[in-house]
């Protein structure tokens, strides 16, 4: 495998990669920051390319994985697919239906496997509630809620965030999510709200920190994601489904199941990144990649579902605009 874009997911992306995939090498970082050469002579990888074109063009690279900025991924994937390289894309696979729809048909015609970094679908209490959810142990899902709320306190430059990045980045995972909690169910409406809380100042610029959309399928369900930017106490990602026969959760803050009892009350360790509260479904969705690729079997998490994340996030930024619930009316992959 190669690893084009060395920032904070990338590196994480990669370490896993090199030290905890079996039967997974990688044999280049690609990125034209000194963030590459500091990865690469880390984890022992002899030769880093400065361009995504080198690396697509070796003979030694089987596989790329892509963690460069969002509106970079659809080239890439293009690009990738037509030199039959496999591809695990971050998320979003595109930020337009139209780029998906590309990337989509780049994969099938070149027929490699195209995976999407999905994580939680490979997270123990996110599978668990889907195995519960299939043997119909909810009964027909009614309520669901997915949460994500970023460790605090945000101390990010807001000038530095793309517009729509809180439904297009963060809240796509829970987009996700609730459609791999409502298995078969199509979403059919969205309605939204955004403000910039924790940065008021920044409103003005179209910074939005604070985010509750409502999603509702066609099998009658009616789910809401909700993301902040700021949560204090660490990252908070958690699940619910309520159905006609029972309810299932999934999710915790919490580093591990230990529980501190003291003289100044009970507390419990929690997780401040996501690589730490989430270190099994990395190495999940990884392994289940190689074992695509492998097997010559489609991807756990298709550029169909990720294009399905993607219509819900951006009826969700049409609808925070304009203050009014927008239709999804073009869900379907193109044939």
């Amino acid at each position: 495998m190669a690893l084009i874009g060395a920032g904070r997911i990338g590196a994480n992306h990669a370490e896993l990669i090199a030290r905890h995939t079996p039967g997974a090498a990688l044999v280049a970082v690609a990125d034209p920051t000194p963030s590459a050469e500091r990865l690469a002579t880390q984890l022992g990888v002899d030769v880093v390319e400065l361009s995504a074109e080198r690396v697509v063009a070796r003979s030694d690279v089987d596989a790329v994985v892509i963690t460069t900025p969002a509106r970079s991924h659809a080239d890439l994937v293009v690009e990738a697919a037509a030199a039959g390289k496999h591809v695990f894309v971050e998320k979003p696979m595109a930020v337009t239906l139209t780029d998906a729809d590309r990337v989509i048909a780049a994969a099938r015609n070149a027929q490699i496997v195209l995976q999407v970094g999905f994580n939680r679908r490979f997270a123990p209490g996110w599978k668990a509630a889907r195995a519960a959810i299939d043997a119909g142990r909810v009964g027909t899902p009614q309520l669901l809620r997915s949460v994500t709320r970023d460790p605090g306190p945000f101390g990010a430059d807001p000038a530095r965030i793309p517009p729509g990045t809180i439904f297009l980045e963060t809240l796509i995972h829970d987009f996700d999510a609730l459609c791999f909690l409502n298995p078969g169910a199509v979403p059919t409406r969205v309605t939204a709200i955004a403000d910039a809380l924790i940065r008021p100042d920044a409103k003005a610029a179209g910074h939005l920190d604070t985010a509750v959309v409502t999603i509702e399928f066609d099998n009658g369900a009616i789910a809401v994601a909700e993301a902040s930017f700021s949560a204090l106490y660490g990252y908070d990602v958690r699940a619910e489904v309520f159905g006609s026969r029972g309810m299932v959760t999934a999710g915790d803050g919490r580093c591990s199941d230990m529980t501190y009892y003291g003289p100044d009350g009970i507390s419990v360790d929690t997780a401040r990144r996501d690589t730490d509260l989430l270190h099994s479904a990395y190495l999940g969705e990884f392994a289940a990649f190689v074992d695509s690729i492998r097997t010559e079997t489609p991807a756990v998490v298709t550029g169909a579902d990720a294009r399905t994340a993607l219509s819900i996030a951006l009826a969700a930024i049409d609808s925070a605009a304009s203050g009014c619930a927008v239709q999804i009316t073009d869900v379907a992959v193109m044939a």
